[in-house]
């Protein structure tokens, strides 16, 4: 349902987006990730027809974005960061509004804004100025207007901003139910929860996409390299630091926070083939005399994953013709 080829775009010598291609189809969550400046935002404003491809294609529900751009945008509901809408309209009307635009008969425009009341947990709102609302509720709002006119393609750009946890919780579970028989491409820095809500993750870096797969399959390449942490209070003996550094199997330890009570944790990284460590650590610890009060290892998430990407791309970026210094 969405469909994107070998797509480029430069904003004078800046190489925003460079030959990235990737596919949602339909009933599938797709995550698109990456830092500040990967080229997320530049790839969602082209989807959805607010730019050009300087080269390459793209198509929405079968639509290509430039030779069928009305029937492209028509096919797609897009949800930007900030939510835009017109702050001193009530929500019901705004919604009617957007309803209208999109050519919605009178009957079905009440069906529709009922249901996406529903959906979004507006009604206790549905009377107030949108200008009057949490942020919270401002970007519940734009969701509605976003699936207002049931369209098979959802591109919602970081959908939970500003919502508390009950409210994520609840926009997850939406996101997922319209995935029932739609195409969503969801655009976040906020990586657990895209673990939590999507079925592919597409990883962008410095404009190109790193990386294109199923999260579980993502974070099979990283486990055996989670750290550990341990939280020890040293003694007259030793230190847990020293004890650990000596274990075999220890790449590197980290000293990242210290109580007002003297309690140390520490991040203990291991070799890729070292295997676990947890009880060596604590063997080592107790043979020096170091009290341990949290011994566990970090469950691997896609941070990791993203930043084993970065390291490894750097070197590669930094070997590219005409890369900065």
């Amino acid at each position: 349902m969405i469909s994107v080829r070998e797509v480029s775009k430069s904003f004078g010598r800046v190489n925003a987006v460079r030959s990235v291609s990737f596919e949602a189809q339909r009933g599938e969550v797709v995550g698109l990730l990456g830092a500040n400046g990967a080229g997320k935002t530049t790839t969602i404003r082209m989807i959805t027809g607010f730019l050009p491809p300087d080269q390459g294609s793209i198509s929405v529900a079968g639509h290509d974005t430039l030779a069928e751009s009305v029937a492209a945008r028509r096919s797609l509901g897009y949800l930007p960061e900030a939510a835009p809408a017109y702050g001193e309209m009530g929500v019901a009307d705004y919604l009617d509004y957007r309803g209208r635009l999109y050519g919605m008969p009178r009957r079905q425009r009440r069906a529709a804004i009922a249901s996406a009341l529903d959906r979004c947990e507006l009604q206790e709102v549905r009377s107030r100025r949108i200008g009057h609302l949490s942020r919270g509720f401002r970007q519940r709002v734009g969701l509605a207007a976003a699936i207002l006119h049931d369209p098979p393609v959802l591109i919602l750009d970081e959908p939970t901003s500003a919502l508390d946890p009950r409210q994520i919780r609840h926009t997850r579970r939406l996101v997922r139910d319209l995935a029932r028989d739609k195409t969503v491409l969801v655009s976040s820095h906020i990586l657990p929860e895209v673990e939590q809500t999507c079925d592919r993750v597409v990883i962008m870096v410095r404009g190109r996409i790193l990386a294109d797969a199923r999260p579980a399959d993502l974070l099979a390449g990283v486990r055996g390299t989670e750290p550990y942490i341990v939280e020890t209070q040293a003694s007259a003996q030793g230190s847990a630091a020293d004890a650990i550094r000596r274990i075999a199997g220890v790449a590197a330890v980290q000293v990242i926070g210290t109580s007002a009570e003297g309690w140390e944790t520490l991040s203990v990284t291991p070799e890729p083939s070292a295997g676990d460590l947890r009880e060596a650590i604590a063997r080592a610890c107790a043979e020096g005399g170091v009290l341990v009060r949290e011994l566990r290892r970090q469950a691997p998430g896609l941070e990791q994953v993203f930043l084993r990407l970065l390291e490894a791309d750097e070197p590669a970026e930094a070997a590219r013709p005409g890369a900065a210094a």
